[in-house]
């Protein structure tokens, strides 16, 4: 979507990185960092929860919509690059240390899961990490054909955080540890064939949102009229992804993830199973399937992979709090002694798709160092979420 042309806004609000403005008693939230693909930064996160407090006071608004500017993405996830330039510096605590921007984003997170106000968020064009934290607390979450939803930490060593613990137990186990493990990328038909959206539109059918918000009746139901504003008319969205003229590619894989990605089964042993099966003649789809779910989870952080899979299976009986505060202690694990920085230097830095991880394979990987991951670096009562939830 498109922010409030450029016309209307001074030229201050043109260059804030997030935009505020209210529609027929409906906020909205803008992350306005085109160039960047809207990735959130420390300064962002907090201008967000200050606003988001401000709509909860404010009983003239009944609702809250967040958006992403420009036509390419809502939101690609955290600034990694600057995680990562404080990580080398050795800046982990204080107010501007990499902790904080964690704690401080899964409180937003939290804060938005928890909100006692419709939140609709327009998961439109590239949903990946942190943005994927922001939009699955939303009690209406739309998506488009022009959608790109992945939660793609474990290629750079990390874990899907923002609560991916807990949101992506919505989905059959398999699919949760498939989705969560390779990092693959999602449409908008799939997103609605997984349960991490709720309506899946034409991706031009939202460019014009604003002139329908405008004229909506919200004295009723506000859920009910918002979707209204948001939906297609006469147009079904269903489990099935058949919406927006897109079919669900991942509902077709659902055989194949069930057979490889059970619950019980290590990566390690994934892999094994993947390997045997590319060894028989297979169609040629379903080779092309195998040899990519294999290639990421040979080439992605041995470590992370392993503690990964652990969380999302523990995080399928804890609750959304108990997630965030799981994830925060990983995380830090895995920035101080794991592989995050070599990810980011790999991937996103020199660009030489050569990580150096540590251990470098599966088979190197003890259960002892997962184990140390898993293992929170607080106390309970000393933990930086401690009181989330109580």
């Amino acid at each position: 979507m498109n922010a409030t042309p450029a016309s209307a806004q001074t030229a201050s609000e043109a260059e804030s990185d997030v935009l505020f403005r209210v529609v027929n008693r409906v906020a909205i939230i803008t992350l306005n960092r085109p160039a960047a693909l809207n990735a959130l930064s420390h300064t962002m996160v907090r201008e967000i929860a200050v606003l988001l407090e401000r709509v909860r006071h404010d009983d003239s608004i009944v609702a809250l919509v967040l958006e992403g500017a420009g036509p390419k993405g809502f939101c690609a996830g955290g600034d990694v690059r600057a995680i990562d330039s404080l990580a080398r510096a050795g800046k982990r605590l204080g107010e501007n240390g990499w902790q904080q921007f964690f704690v401080d984003e899964y409180r937003l997170d939290y804060a938005l899961h928890t909100f006692d106000k419709p939140l609709v968020a327009l998961l439109d064009g590239v949903t990946m990490g942190g943005g994927m934290g922001l939009g699955q607390a939303a009690a209406l979450r739309v998506v488009t054909t022009r959608t790109k939803i992945a939660m793609p930490e474990t290629r750079i060593g990390m874990l899907p955080d923002v609560g991916a613990t807990h949101f992506l137990a919505k989905m059959p186990v398999e699919t949760e540890l498939y989705v969560g493990l390779t990092g693959v990328l999602l449409t908008g038909a799939d997103a609605l064939h997984c349960r991490l959206a709720d309506i899946c539109v034409p991706g031009e059918w939202l460019d014009g949102y604003e002139a329908r918000l405008a004229q909506a009746s919200l004295a009723g139901d506000v859920l009910a009229a918002l979707r209204a504003v948001f939906d297609v008319p006469g147009e079904a969205s269903d489990a099935s992804g058949a919406s927006g003229g897109q079919a669900s590619s991942l509902a077709a894989r659902v055989p194949l993830i069930e057979r490889h990605f059970v619950r019980r089964a290590r990566v390690e042993q994934i892999v094994g199973t993947l390997r045997a099966d590319l060894e028989h003649e297979q169609p040629e789809d379903v080779r092309a399937w195998l040899a990519a779910t294999l290639d990421a989870l040979t080439h992605y952080s041995p470590t992370m992979l392993e503690v990964s899979r652990e969380a999302l299976l523990r995080g399928r009986q804890m609750t959304l709090a108990e997630s965030f505060r799981m994830e925060l202690g990983i995380v830090v694990r895995a920035i101080e002694d794991g592989d995050v920085c070599e990810g980011v230097r790999a991937h996103l830095v020199d660009k030489d798709r050569k990580p150096r991880w540590a251990p470098a394979t599966l088979a190197e990987l003890r259960d002892e160092r997962v184990q140390h991951f898993l293992c929170s670096p607080w106390r309970e009562q000393t933990h930086p979420l401690a009181d989330l939830g109580a």
